[in-house]
Parts: structure tokens; sequence; C-alpha cells
């Protein structure tokens, strides 16, 4: 759960949390692909070696009276409230 702030409510609120589940092995193409290495020596289908991103899109939904999802855009560390970006701002160390 998360702590996010409601503007209707004007409260902190606890909110659910939703990920993305595995990647199911009965797809289509997975299928088809494990049919194809299983009855021969050598690799017959080329091997995926580009990387996907392995943080998916998470979901926040807000737990007070405005029922609504809220997508975090792909991170690792999802800030909410936090401090923005200021234009023409020094940068302190």
């Amino acid at each position: 759960t998360l702590q996010t702030f409601c503007k209707k409510c004007g409260d902190h609120q606890p909110d659910k949390v939703y990920k993305n589940g595995q990647d199911s092995l009965y797809v289509q193409g997975e299928q088809h692909c494990d049919r194809k290495q299983s009855g021969c020596q050598r690799q017959p289908e080329r091997i995926f070696r580009q990387k996907a991103e392995t943080i998916k899109e998470n979901c926040v939904e807000p737990n007070c009276r405005s029922k609504r999802m809220l997508a975090i855009n792909i991170c690792k560390h999802a800030e909410l409230g936090g401090d923005g970006k200021r234009k023409g701002q020094a940068i302190q160390f």
C-alpha cells in the first residue's frame, strides 16, 4: 500500500498498488517456440537476446470516494507528491 494525497478528500489515504502478473508459458508464440526447440539437437529458433524493461507500469487504486485508477509510469521508485523540478534554480549539492 501507498499513502497518497487525495485532492477531493484533502487528506492522505492508503492506496493499493497493482502490478503486472508473470507472463504465461502457454501463449501462442511460446508454445510454438518450445515445440520447435524440443525435437532437435541444434537451435531451430533464434534466441531472443534483446532485453526488455523489467519494470512495468504500476497502478494505484485510491481507497477514498474518488475511485479511479492512477497510473504510475515505468519507474523503480515512485514518489508521490514530492518536490518537482523548478525552472531557473541553482543546483544544490
